[in-house]
C-alpha cells in the first residue's frame, strides 16, 4: 500500500470515528483519536494531525461543518492546535485574529456535532 492510500484509509477512519463517536465523549484530544485508531509511534500525532487537515480540505470542498473541530489539544485552553486555526483561515472559513478564530471554532464545533446528528 502506498503512503497515499495509508493517508487516504486512515481519514477515513478518522472520519467515521468522529462520525460515531457519542456526543458526551466529544471533544477528543489528538491522544484520544490515536489510540481509538490503535495507531503505533512514530509520529502518531502528526498522522492525526495530517488526517484532520485533509478532513478539513474536504469539508470545506463540501461545504460540510470541519469534522476536526470536534478534536482539541491535550494542553492548553481546549482547543485545537495551532495548525487547524491556521488551516481554517487559509480555507477562508475563520477570520484572522485570535479571539475571533475561538468565537469561530466554538461555532464551528457546535454546528459539527448537529450535522453528525442530522446525517448531513
Amino acid at each position: 500500500m502506498t503512503d497515499t492510500l495509508a493517508d487516504e484509509e486512515l481519514t477515513r477512519r478518522v472520519r467515521h470515528l468522529l462520525e460515531s463517536a457519542p456526543e458526551t465523549a466529544l471533544p477528543l484530544t489528538y491522544q484520544q483519536l490515536a489510540e481509538a485508531l490503535e495507531l503505533t509511534p512514530p509520529r502518531t500525532i502528526r498522522r492525526v494531525a495530517l488526517a484532520l487537515e485533509a478532513l478539513m480540505r474536504e469539508d470545506a470542498r463540501a461545504k460540510r461543518p470541519f469534522l476536526a473541530a470536534l478534536v482539541v489539544g491535550r494542553q492548553g485552553e481546549g482547543l485545537p492546535r495551532v495548525g487547524f486555526f491556521e488551516l481554517a483561515v487559509e480555507l477562508g472559513r475563520f477570520p484572522e485574529g485570535s479571539n475571533a478564530q475561538v468565537m469561530a471554532w466554538q461555532e464551528e464545533f457546535r454546528l459539527a456535532v448537529s450535522a453528525r446528528s442530522t446525517g448531513h
